[in-house]
């Protein structure tokens, strides 16, 4: 069984998934609206999709957003993601830029979680897991497969050196083709209970995935995401939608 993170007034952990939210706009004032908007709606946790933001490389304008989005919150936890090109982002930044811009957000202290990705490297994840465990602030270490999904050992496998490194939490996304790639996916979240007390959080996108967005009590999955505005990633669901369903799987499953 995972283990259970809790940030705020949200625990990550097995059982109903927490519902995350994400926010899509590309300027200051539509941000802070959107962060008002699900504020009143009690969303458990929202992520800045940052690399959507139009002043991404002004660190100035970026903690202003983080201020303001904090904010509107009003104690929801927030993640700072920005998702790089070759994982489904919108803007490219060089790998320096890249570490910078989380570095300067781990600094400001506004951000609950910030996501990294598997893929830059082992020393970039190292040293941005290290500078935010100093500053208090959780990792999330994802991967993002838009091409295809691995095998079940593969999922498995990025998802332990996630651990490995460091992570807080334990995140994979992946692209199937066929049924058979939804079973893998769900196949690999369960089995990744046998290896790690952290929080994982798995998903296969597009509209063969949509069933692994809603069986996290199921196979072990804490978060899901719902789409708000806007989708982050093919495949959510509008997040009233998201509630609705989980709540109904969530009372058959006390009443097995």
């Amino acid at each position: 069984m995972t283990g259970a993170l809790t940030v705020k007034n949200i625990t990550l952990e097995e059982g109903k998934p927490s519902i995350c939210i994400p926010l899509m706009s590309s300027n200051t004032p539509a941000l802070i609206e959107e962060a008002k908007r699900y504020q009143k709606e009690k969303v458990d946790v929202v992520e800045w999709r940052a690399d959507i933001f139009e002043e991404i490389e002004n660190h100035a304008a970026v903690e202003q957003v983080l201020k303001g989005i904090v904010q509107a919150l009003k104690g929801i936890p927030l993640i700072f993601t920005f998702r790089s090109h070759l994982e489904g982002g919108e803007k490219v930044l060089s790998k320096e830029d890249y570490v910078s811009l989380n570095q300067f957000v781990i600094r400001t202290g506004l951000a609950d979680f910030i996501d990294v990705e598997l893929f830059q490297g082992e020393d970039t994840v190292k040293n941005l897991i290290s500078s935010a465990h100093q500053s208090n602030t959780y990792v999330i270490i994802s991967n993002h497969d838009f091409q295809k999904t691995p095998p079940e050992s593969e999922i498995i496998s990025r998802l332990k050196q996630a651990d490995e490194l460091g992570a807080d939490v334990l995140k994979i996304a992946v692209m199937p083709k066929e049924t058979a790639d939804v079973l893998e996916l769900l196949t690999a979240t369960n089995e990744m209970r046998k290896y790690t007390e952290k929080p994982v959080i798995t998903m296969a996108m597009g509209p063969l995935g949509v069933i692994s967005r809603l069986s996290g009590q199921v196979f072990g999955s804490v978060l899901t995401f719902g789409a708000g505005e806007k989708a982050s990633a093919p495949g959510q669901i509008p997040v009233q939608e998201l509630y609705h369903v989980l709540e109904i799987i969530d009372k058959s499953m006390a009443g097995k």
